[in-house]
């Protein structure tokens, strides 16, 4: 488990036992695809609003060459928890669940993530099995770039690749502000727990 894992593992919702860990393994990272569509970024209403997309049009150009566009029934799971590591999947719409096994076996989720987030990066740019499971929560068009092809792309786009480092800087602030959130509320019931303690006879 990577240092970002264990940073917000401690913040995260139980949802079910250690089987459901289990299956989510084994159901992989591929899915039921629905259908594959044909659309390119230079043309997407959203893109000015989406950190990791609002790249040059030369570099968008170039990124349309390597990405495929695929629209998934919710319920796919893109990619699972300690599988080899394939690419980065962007959720052009739609919504996933993103959940990681804790020591005792149960499943936790992490949080939501929201239309124009890039997931699996960490784990592609550091060659790494990946380290959570996404789980789509609605039916979703999802944007799949192979790590070799992300890895090229990012050598000859200096631009991009700046915007990458800062997208994994800022989670990983976050997960420090989040860490520094935990420890404050086991304070204060720490406090709390020795205040209320009753006195022994």
């Amino acid at each position: 488990m990577s240092l970002l894992s264990l940073c917000i593992v401690n913040m995260v919702t139980e949802i079910s036992d250690s089987s459901h860990c289990e299956r989510h393994q084994q159901r992989g990272i591929t899915c039921n695809m629905e259908s594959t569509i044909q659309s390119s970024c230079l043309t997407c209403d959203f893109r000015p609003d989406r950190l990791f997309c609002d790249m040059p049009t030369e570099s968008l150009r170039d990124f349309d060459e390597i990405k495929s566009l695929t629209k998934y029934p919710r319920g796919t799971v893109l990619f699972s928890e300690g599988r080899p590591v394939r690419g980065i999947f962007i959720l052009c719409d739609g919504r996933a669940k993103l959940s990681i096994c804790s020591d005792t076996g149960k499943r936790m989720t992490l949080r939501i993530a929201g239309p124009g987030e890039v997931l699996g990066l960490g784990a592609a740019l550091s060659n790494t099995p990946y380290e959570i499971t996404a789980e789509l929560l609605d039916s979703s068009q999802v944007v799949f770039v192979r790590r070799k092809d992300l890895v090229r792309f990012l050598r000859d786009h200096r631009g991009v690749c700046m915007e990458v480092v800062r997208m994994l800087s800022q989670d990983l602030h976050g997960a420090y502000e989040r860490v520094r959130s935990i420890a404050m509320v086991r304070s204060r019931h720490s406090r709390i727990s020795f205040r209320t303690r009753p006195l022994l006879a």
